[in-house]
């Protein structure tokens, strides 16, 4: 393993500075709690805080560390100094009224939405996941968990696949191992993995599959509504034997939009291809003559609960939006004012 952290955190020193920094300075955030962070270095795992000049210069929680950011660390190992520029982040909106954004996961090549086999698959809940990995410049797969619980495995994937339109559908079963061997090549030398859904679908079964250690507790879901139970309590990253990376997460019980408009567009591209084609610009696809949408509506071409779906979506994006622009306006308000204040200190 030693071999392995080595040639990885040489291997992205190279890829993140001009050779001036030294790779001990180098390190991976594993998991954030109250404001520490514990963070991998090449040789060991550090408790660190964030200095005072990165705290200051924060205007909003983008730019503090989250698990899977690269950060540069004090000679000292204590202090994080630097948090280097990310290849994607997977966010949403966190919980409550106020527009802010939550970061899941950064600097991931792929995130796999897990979906049980049982009552609790829900494609619309997938689409909302899907919506959020497109936008985190990450590529999703879809993983249907607990085959060996379904009768209709088989038919569930295929029902999934023809609603989420060319995205990737595996099916596993962490219990018999069944197409375990399937998720090996996104999880290669360098490569990170995130895994996403909600509580029960067996994301923390996986990882201490994938581990081969029992890194993770694991609960059974309620048989009374086959409902998870949380037992992943906050995101931790874990790296593999081979150089890859996995980062767990809790189940999430909400999933917010914090943006989407893009993923919008990826998900549902069928539905705006047809409304390039309708009379009218601005057409609600209600009452509208020459309405393409309509047409296809009532030849079967198109799910009217999928133009439902991709509308509801379309105006939760724009109303977070809309809250998220007049937050960061007021955070920047604040950001000058300090600036300000601390020049009159001096």
């Amino acid at each position: 393993m030693n071999t392995i952290r080595t040639r990885l955190f040489n291997s992205k020193l190279e890829s993140l500075s001009n050779g001036t920094m030294e790779v001990n300075k180098l390190g991976r955030i594993v998991t954030e709690q109250k404001g520490s962070y514990r963070v991998m270095t090449q040789t060991e795992e550090l408790l660190c805080k964030i200095s005072g000049k990165l705290r200051f210069e924060t205007v909003s929680r983008e730019d503090l560390p989250a698990v899977g950011d690269w950060v540069q660390i004090s000679e000292e190992g204590i202090i994080i100094e630097k948090v280097f520029p990310r290849t994607s982040k997977f966010s949403r909106k966190k919980a409550g009224q106020e527009a802010e954004e939550q970061i899941i996961a950064a600097n991931i090549d792929t995130i796999f939405i897990l979906s049980s086999l049982n009552d609790e698959l829900n494609i619309s809940r997938i689409e909302r996941y899907l919506l959020l990995c497109w936008e985190s410049g990450a590529n999703p797969v879809v993983i249907l968990t607990k085959a060996d619980t379904c009768m209709d495995a088989v038919e569930k994937r295929k029902e999934v696949e023809g609603n989420l339109h060319g995205v990737k559908v595996l099916t596993i079963s962490s219990i018999t191992k069944e197409g375990i061997e399937e998720l090996s090549p996104f999880l290669e030398m360098g490569k990170t993995v995130a895994l996403v859904g909600s509580s029960g679908v067996g994301k923390s079964t996986l990882t201490n599959l994938l581990i081969d250690a029992d890194v993770q507790k694991t609960k059974e879901i309620r048989e009374t509504d086959d409902k998870g139970r949380h037992t992943t309590t906050h995101r931790e990253l874990f790296l593999l034997e081979n150089g890859a990376s996995i980062i767990d997460t809790p189940g999430m019980r909400e999933i917010q939009l914090w943006q989407g408009q893009e993923g919008l567009s990826t998900q549902f591209n069928d539905i705006e291809e047809l409304a390039l084609s309708c009379r009218f610009n601005d057409c609600s696809h209600n009452e509208e003559p020459g309405c393409r949408i309509k047409e296809a509506i009532l030849a079967d071409e198109l799910d009217h609960n999928r133009l439902s779906q991709y509308q509801k979506l379309q105006k939760e994006i724009a109303y977070t939006e809309r809250r998220g622009n007049k937050r960061l306006e007021s955070l920047e308000r604040k950001k000058w004012k300090n600036i300000g204040k601390q020049r009159k200190l001096k």
